[in-house]
């Protein structure tokens, strides 16, 4: 089932207000500049805690609760079973060492970012699942011949972070079955893109670039189905019944995810990434999702159309990168950033995502840029 949300009450151009980053910034990618409504909630949180004591701190676990439920909303899930960590990292750490009690092998894909790689090979050093590499592009098909009874898990990222592919999740889950836990990797597709969620046994997610909720929090969401087959491996004082009851130590984990957090996540970030999640759900995924696919169609369009060479030309997520043959990748991206284009550079390519509130004419601005490049010096 993808990720959608019915009867939307925002219109677009009030969504729009919401947002005012530089008209040629193309690098959600990276960082999502927030939203007003994230900006007040921030500040609003740093008064709350700078003017009050107690009843700041009982206002802010109100928040907690609300961000929850417009998490499990936004990801169809049980409120249970969502949690807040640190950051996307924090929450792959998590599923790792929750997987790491089980011997056996985890399919990671070899190009994919390093949070979604570290984890994984941390916890095969330490005795958990040892890493097979997934070469080439995240398919059934590249994983089918890597499957075999000692795979207990497969984790992958929803959207590559570099070409901006959306891998198939619903197809990976079925093929690898309910025995084993695909993990997957959602930081560059929550709050721009449709997918397959509910084919996702663990997700961590953070709000700092698509979803442009800052930086601090993190979604975990971890199904009851596979919660017998983890081990709580980062769970600490937060993740236990009654920590502070008086009673000796250890306690019973928490049911849910709650189960693997560390500690208290930082309840400002929290808050706010529960004000970005329900935005996204006031708004539509799907509208948001249109306004980025066509953006960066025309931009890859506009690229194509002055001799660059395209990686995916319809990758499926909000990310695409071009080349120009001949030209030197490091000059380009200068160019790029003088004509107040912001981009990425990732070797060697250029790596564009827009937003929903990117101003579809900023593909005249990058037109001229090519054109300037393909004339003789």
């Amino acid at each position: 089932m993808n990720v959608h949300i019915a009867s939307p009450n925002l219109k677009m151009n009030t969504y729009l207000r919401q947002f005012a980053e530089p008209q040629g910034y193309l690098d959600f990618a990276r960082f999502g500049p927030v939203s007003a409504a994230v900006s007040g909630r921030m500040a609003e949180s740093a008064r709350t805690v700078h003017t009050q004591s107690a009843g700041g701190l009982q206002q802010l676990e109100a928040l907690h609760g609300q961000a929850r439920g417009a998490v499990a909303r936004l990801l169809e899930a049980a409120e249970s079973e969502v949690a807040f960590v640190s950051s996307t990292s924090h929450g792959l750490f998590a599923a790792a060492q929750a997987l790491s009690h089980r011997a056996g092998v985890v399919l990671v894909p070899r190009s994919d970012f390093p949070s979604n790689i570290y984890p994984w090979l941390r916890a095969a050093e330490r005795g958990g699942p040892q890493v097979r590499w997934i070469d080439g592009p995240v398919t059934a098909d590249t994983i089918r011949p890597l499957l075999d009874g000692q795979v207990t898990a497969v984790a992958v990222s929803a959207v590559d972070s570099f070409t901006g592919v959306l891998a198939p999740l619903a197809t990976i889950k079925e093929l690898i079955g309910p025995g084993r836990v695909l993990v997957v990797d959602a930081v560059q597709a929550l709050g721009a893109v449709e997918f397959d969620v509910e084919a996702a046994d663990v997700l961590a997610s953070g709000g700092q670039k698509w979803l442009r909720a800052g930086w601090g929090a993190a979604a975990l969401l971890v199904r009851d189905r596979v919660s017998g087959m983890l081990a709580p491996g980062l769970g600490g004082w937060s993740g236990v019944q009654d920590p502070l009851d008086g009673q000796p130590h250890p306690h019973p984990p928490l049911p849910g995810a709650a189960a693997h957090t560390l500690t208290n996540p930082d309840p400002a970030a929290v808050a706010a990434y529960g004000v970005a999640a329900d935005l996204v759900l006031q708004m539509g995924i799907r509208r948001i999702q249109s306004r980025i696919t066509d953006t960066l169609a025309a931009l890859l369009d506009t690229a194509a159309a002055h001799r660059a060479h395209v990686r995916d030309p319809r990758p499926g997520g909000g990310i695409g990168s071009f080349s120009i043959p001949g030209a030197n990748p490091a000059g380009l991206h200068q160019s790029l950033e003088h004509a107040g284009l912001t981009t990425t550079i990732r070797d060697g390519w250029i790596r564009l995502s827009p937003h929903a509130s990117t101003d579809p004419q900023i593909v005249h601005v990058l037109a001229r840029v090519l054109a300037n490049q393909s004339q003789p010096s």
